[in-house]
């Protein structure tokens, strides 16, 4: 047996005569009887205290604790009383990714997670556990491809707690718990003429950003932050390596999304655009931090700014302007006197991104290439994001073939007529 039982009640004294006798400690009667006492693998003493009458199970406790050690499968006791909360905390200040991602990997745990399943501790959670919980959060986050992140996110918060020895298993992956569906919607994009109501709805010092959505591709933040030596008219190319973004409620500069810069067909039409823009709003030079609001500052001539010459901010942009947008356009009806507008996840400026790439879709650019120039860590992303936009088999194969006769100048009903019937 790994260590061993110390009673705590008794105590042994030897006489002048060597005799040993048992005699009654001072906490006798009183308090937990038993502690069983063994020396962890990292060469700490452990132990856990059981009360009187519990000897047999201090015993096995401790046959338990030499089996796991044995086996490869032993938790320090003390590691698994660590509350999901604590050690999700901890988890969270050691998180590498940008500070974007991390804040709202913050935001999900700590308003979805924390408060359910925040003071159980890790030696105690069980796949019913995570089963109770899911059901939970499904009464209060409707919509399945979010609870699926929230899932993962704490689903990574264990896996990573069983690496550090304080967990066996994760329960996320017991068989018995099923994650949230992801529920991708099906995108579906605006019409050319939406586009461009919205686009004739904005203001002009901004109408110019829905050609770098709807005729480039960018992301929000990255038409925010598009700088006059990214785009080459001479070339043809615009070259995305910056954007705007919000970290803890400051404006930062920062690579785009995955860090993963790219260059993208610049239209004649676009650059026509932003020519003019740039000669009625001239550039502005803007110093923001680089990565973080502590970070150093970085100063880039911006194609878009506010009147006052500092960076557009995305809540502003979307209440007070891309939203009024959208009203006068009539894509989403006006607000009451007092109210909000009413939420417009499908109609928000990313919808300029699925205009682009249904139109290069429709053109028949290939998947591959489209990817880049949306600045897709994966091809599969994108096509399964965008499948259902592609030309089917059969379209192909109609046009194809009607392309074959209008080419020969045959008549509907067959290349030519048989002869010698």
């Amino acid at each position: 047996m790994a260590g061993h039982i110390q009673d705590r009640w008794f105590k042994t004294e030897t006489d002048a005569n060597g005799k040993t006798t048992r005699v009654k400690t001072d906490r006798h009667g009183s308090g937990m009887r038993y502690r069983a006492r063994y020396i962890g693998p990292d060469g700490t003493e452990k132990n856990k205290s059981f009360p009187d009458r519990q000897k047999r199970l201090a015993e096995k406790w401790l046959t338990n604790i030499e089996a796991d050690m044995s086996r490869g499968t032993y938790i320090d006791p003390a590691a698994g009383r660590t509350t999901f909360q604590q050690y999700g905390e901890k988890w969270l200040t050691g998180q590498t990714t940008d500070m974007t991602t991390r804040t709202t990997v913050e935001v999900q745990l700590r308003r979805h997670a924390f408060p359910y399943i925040g003071s159980r501790p890790l030696d105690s959670f069980k796949p019913e556990h995570i089963r109770e919980w899911l059901g939970t959060l499904e009464t209060v986050l409707p919509m399945s491809s979010y609870r699926r992140v929230i899932f993962n996110t704490v689903s990574a918060v264990l896996t990573a707690a069983v690496e550090d020895g304080r967990l066996l298993k994760n329960p996320c992956r017991a068989t018995s718990v099923r994650a949230p569906l992801a529920g991708i919607p099906r995108v579906r994009p605006w019409a050319a003429e939406r586009v461009f109501a919205v686009r004739a709805a904005l203001p002009e010092r901004f109408r110019a950003m829905a050609d770098a959505g709807g005729g480039c591709g960018l992301r929000q933040g990255e038409i925010f932050g598009l700088t006059v030596d990214a785009v080459n008219h001479e070339t043809g190319w615009l070259h995305v390596a910056c954007q705007v973004k919000v970290v803890n409620g400051h404006l930062v500069f920062s690579p785009p999304k995955r860090g993963k810069e790219r260059d993208v067909p610049l239209p004649d039409h676009v650059a026509h655009v932003l020519k003019l823009h740039s000669e009625k709003f001239a550039p502005v030079d803007v110093s923001l931090p680089w990565l973080r609001p502590d970070g150093p500052a970085v100063t880039k001539r911006l194609f878009f700014s506010l009147a006052g010459g500092g960076a557009v901010r995305r809540t502003d942009f979307n209440t007070r302007v891309w939203k009024p947008a959208l009203v006068e356009a009539g894509v989403i009806a006006e607000p009451k006197p007092g109210e909000r507008h009413e939420a417009a996840r499908e109609h928000g400026m990313h919808a300029l991104r699925h205009f682009y790439a249904s139109v290069l879709l429709d053109a028949g650019e290939n998947i591959k290439a489209l990817s880049t120039y949306l600045g897709h860590g994966d091809p599969g992303f994108t096509l399964r994001t965008y499948t259902h936009l592609m030309p089917s088999s059969e379209g192909r194969t109609r046009k194809a073939v009607d392309g074959m006769y209008e080419a020969t100048g045959s008549a509907p009903d067959g290349p030519q007529t048989a002869q010698g019937e």
